[in-house]
């Protein structure tokens, strides 16, 4: 029998881990601070409605995801899996490392299943690219970029860079396989005093060097990864269609009589499976709940990935905290 698994927020990311559920027939229940909109949900996915404050004191309930404004998410986690119950958090899973700290020490020390819900690391174009790598296909990587651009959504705690980078680190940390060394960050606020536009420059122990920028007040989108190795290059966006989401561009570069030369050829389009991110990674943790098995994206990745955001973090004028 699949896991008894509860939704703890209803809001628009939670609808969808509520419908994603549902379709994978682990839905048992749904919870929010919002009793009308808990009880809306319930009629029409045919589950529970549970008040928040008993949620984590019933049986009938094994695991809980979890997509709450990030201020909550730590207190809230702690309480969870010291009731004995796995979690999957969305990102960020806490505003603080200390806090990050604090949630996944906690679900160690009771022995539960600490998930966080980097949702594109289950992107089967992302699951190429990151094979593609492993197996020596780019040659040794030396550059990745990435931009994750658009217009909103504004956040009332969250900035561009907490709300949209973390995707983009946890794919950059599974391919470098190691935190950076250096962070340097820049923002833009143009609203009010959180950054609407963010970049971010890392180096890595291994010799890689990565950028990242991000926007919610962007005129276009641009959902974009760029994967620079000796060998070659490699390009997932997510705004193309699915036949050319991932891209590997043979360019040759060399030195002829003391002068840089270049060719440039066209990408070839990498065939990719097709399936839904986060149904998969909703799979995955059922699965880890089932299995009692590490997440791909566990707990230390989530800290890793706080880490270089608190690092990266700049004031409304643009300066570095």
């Amino acid at each position: 029998m699949k896991p008894r698994i509860a939704v703890l927020g209803c809001g628009y990311w939670g609808a969808n881990h509520i419908r994603t559920l549902k379709g994978l027939g682990a839905l048992h229940a749904v919870s929010d601070a919002n009793r009308a909109r808990a009880e809306g949900f319930a009629s029409e996915q045919d589950c529970l409605a549970v008040d928040p404050d008993e949620l984590f004191a019933r049986d009938d309930v094994d695991a809980v995801v979890m997509a709450l404004p990030p201020q909550f998410h730590a207190e809230t986690a702690v309480r969870a899996v010291e009731a004995g119950k796995d979690v999957l958090v969305e990102k960020p899973i806490a505003l603080t490392v200390a806090d990050a700290e604090r949630a996944v020490q906690a679900a160690q020390d009771n022995g539960r299943v600490f998930m966080v819900g980097h949702v594109l690391r289950f992107h089967p174009a992302f699951e190429k690219l990151k094979a593609l790598v492993d197996e020596g296909e780019l040659g040794e990587v030396r550059y990745i970029h990435s931009h994750r651009l658009g217009l909103g959504k504004f956040h009332t705690e969250n900035d561009a860079l907490w709300d949209l980078a973390p995707h983009d680190l946890s794919m950059i940390l599974a391919i470098t396989g190691a935190e950076p060394t250096e962070v340097r960050g820049e923002g833009a606020a143009l609203l009010d005093h959180l950054s609407d536009f963010a970049h971010l420059h890392m180096r890595f122990p291994n010799g890689v060097s990565g950028h990242l920028f991000a926007s919610r007040l962007n005129p276009y989108r641009e959902r974009r990864l760029t994967v620079v190795g000796a060998k070659a290059m490699a390009v997932f966006d997510d705004v193309e269609p699915w036949e050319r989401k991932l891209a590997v561009y043979r360019h040759a570069v060399w030195q002829d009589s003391g002068h840089w030369a270049f060719t440039a050829n066209e990408p070839a389009y990498v065939p990719v499976e097709h399936g839904m991110p986060l149904t998969r990674e909703l799979e995955h943790f059922i699965y880890c709940v089932e299995t009692r098995q590490t997440p791909r994206t566990d707990g230390e990745e989530a800290v890793r990935v706080l880490r270089i955001l608190t690092a990266g973090t700049v004031t409304h004028d643009g300066f570095r905290k």
